[in-house]
């Protein structure tokens, strides 16, 4: 029993006449009948009684009939399947994020994902660009949202967009009656940032601009997020520096002002190792839309 002596069938039962569904499967009627002798063989049924005047379904004809529509419709969701999984319409990607993309970039890609690929299923994780580095070379990971710059081997990053410093001030801070914060405020001042080995690309290139503009921060404490952060510039521990992303929700109390220091090279960008399907690929031309190369 093929696919096409179930759609001849069908087409016939819809028209009970041979020419008439002969003309609408693109064969001759010849053919038509060969295709409903071989399926009556293959059932050991009669499925239609036919004359020179009418063509009748049998009860056995009748019985087959949702049988025959139901293979035929699994047959087409199963075709739709495969070709929305070759096009990069449906599956899942496993997609790592970096706090501060949580308000700037990540729900516009979701409403973009789920407008355009409504079949994907994305697998989101909280993660920090170290362990994201990692997971993108065990193959645990399909894409990163990572702090940039960021140089290993095997690992490819396209910049979606730069990130500024801000500096977080209990509200009753002087320096909040600045519109600016200068570098050389900071100067003798207790300093909260992010780890190291959080984000070395942000902390080091943080450093060498303070350095440039001959400044020493005397860092308080280093931390592993920045709502610890920002907690703690709540309870007075400190200043925080900080990417703007990454100060959208802000505890009670607690305001920012602009750091003027030139961080160009540092931002936000997507990482990946090999764009190796086709979901991989469609996912990348979503983001291009949002994001388009510069």
């Amino acid at each position: 029993m093929e696919l096409k002596h179930l759609r001849a069938f069908v087409t016939l039962t819809e028209e009970l006449h041979f020419g008439r569904a002969a003309a609408r499967l693109h064969i001759v009627q010849p053919a038509l009948s060969a295709q409903i002798r071989v399926l009556e063989e293959h059932v050991g049924a009669l499925l239609f009684e036919r004359d020179r005047h009418k063509v009748v379904l049998t009860e056995e004809g009748g019985l087959l009939l949702p049988e025959a529509l139901a293979t035929l419709h699994q047959a087409e969701r199963a075709r739709e399947v495969v070709q929305r999984s070759a096009s990069g319409a449906v599956g899942v990607l496993r997609i790592a994020f970096v706090s501060s993309v949580l308000s700037r970039l990540l729900p516009g890609l979701l409403r973009a994902m789920s407008e355009r690929l409504p079949g994907i299923d994305l697998e989101l994780k909280d993660m920090p660009t170290p362990l994201q580095v990692r997971a993108l070379q065990d193959n645990s990971l399909d894409f990163g949202l990572v702090r940039l710059p960021l140089a290993h081997a095997g690992v490819n990053t396209r910049w979606l967009f730069e990130e500024q410093l801000v500096v977080a001030l209990a509200a009753d801070d002087p320096l909040c009656s600045q519109r600016q914060v200068q570098p050389s405020d900071l100067a003798e001042r207790a300093v909260l940032v992010l780890a190291r080995k959080f984000a070395p690309g942000l902390y080091d290139q943080m450093l060498v601009a303070f350095h440039k503009r001959k400044v020493t921060l005397q860092i308080a404490r280093e931390l592993g997020e920045f709502t610890t952060m920002l907690a703690l510039v709540a309870a007075g521990w400190g200043l925080g520096v900080l990417p703007a992303g990454a100060a959208s929700a802000l505890p009670p109390g607690v305001v920012t002002r602009p750091l003027a220091l030139n961080m160009a090279g540092t931002g936000i960008g997507i990482a990946w190792t090999a764009l190796d399907s086709p979901r991989k690929r469609a996912f990348i031309e979503v983001l291009d839309g949002l994001y388009p190369p510069s």
